[in-house]
């Protein structure tokens, strides 16, 4: 099944008929479901979750119609992108795109939405089969920068939790018996797995450490050791590009807090009386390990 987004614009709403359509995915028997319309407040909601703003460039997987990204231009600011794989349904959005004013800022393709190069999105939405979510989260996981957001109406994405989500009443809501719609907010969070190096400074003097970090999506483990001493990595997680961790006992415990790049954490380290202390770790590459 794919949904796609409501009804908003009365200026297109005579030239969109809208027929039903499948994603086809590898290794997975989908059902054909008839398209539903989706209400405008629930556009409207997905863009707030968001926070779709001006500069953002948003990718809407299963766009239909275009309302998503034709509304995200109109009233957001954005650019943007819809994959569909019916023709007909493209040609309709580029036309209400182009009669709206908006076909420079919001495009539509004909394209599988596994083909989609979706590295660009700071904003991805979607309506579709749990089975697809989950298909293409290992995608949006490996390929979208840290921090950008991904936005999924009435389906998660399994064991990786939201980092939001919010029930909208929608009493017009065609299908469902509780008329109301769930929908998931998640940042795409920093790659920091593995090994990283850094030198703590400290009032009572530097401290080498090697922090071996283990990731589950938002969350963070693993180790530090620093000379004999082998401590674990607590209460450690990553939001986008921020990230969040401590280790240590009582008078020696560490909290660290930073930024993520794809080998480098910068922000402060504070220790058990208060104290902060600028910070930075470089991650250990093999040839850096020899």
């Amino acid at each position: 099944m794919r949904v796609i987004a409501s009804s908003l614009l009365s200026a297109v709403a005579a030239a969109t008929v809208l027929s039903v359509s499948v994603w086809a995915v590898p290794a997975l028997a989908l059902e054909e479901v008839p398209y539903v319309q989706t209400p405008d407040k629930v556009v409207e909601g997905m863009l707030e979750l968001a926070a779709a703003r001006s500069g953002d460039y948003l990718i809407d997987l299963g766009s239909g119609d275009g309302r998503i990204v034709i509304t995200a231009a109109l009233k957001r600011g954005t650019r943007g992108l819809g994959i569909e794989i019916d023709p007909r349904l493209v040609e309709k959005s580029r036309a209400a795109a182009k009669q709206l004013g908006v076909s420079g800022r919001a495009d539509f393709v004909v394209q599988d939405l596994f083909e989609t190069d979706i590295r660009t999105a700071d904003v991805l939405t979607m309506y579709l089969l749990p089975d697809v979510n989950l298909a293409l989260r290992p995608r949006i996981l490996a390929q979208m920068k840290p921090g950008a957001r991904v936005v999924s109406h009435d389906w998660d994405m399994g064991d990786w939790k939201p980092d939001m989500s919010v029930t909208l009443a929608v009493p017009e809501k065609k299908i469902g018996l509780n008329k109301s719609s769930t929908l998931h907010l998640w940042l795409v969070p920093a790659r920091v797995a593995g090994t990283w190096r850094t030198r703590v400074p400290l009032s009572k003097g530097v401290m080498d450490v090697e922090i071996d970090i283990e990731q589950k999506f938002q969350e963070l483990a693993g180790r530090a050791r620093s000379g004999d001493r082998v401590l674990p990595v607590e209460r450690g997680f990553v939001h986008g590009e921020l990230l969040f961790f401590r280790f240590g006992n009582g008078a020696d415990t560490l909290l660290f807090k930073g930024r993520a790049t794809a080998d480098r954490m910068v922000g402060r380290v504070t220790d058990a009386e208060g104290r902060e202390y600028p910070w930075r770790a470089l991650r250990k590459t093999a040839a850096a390990g020899r």
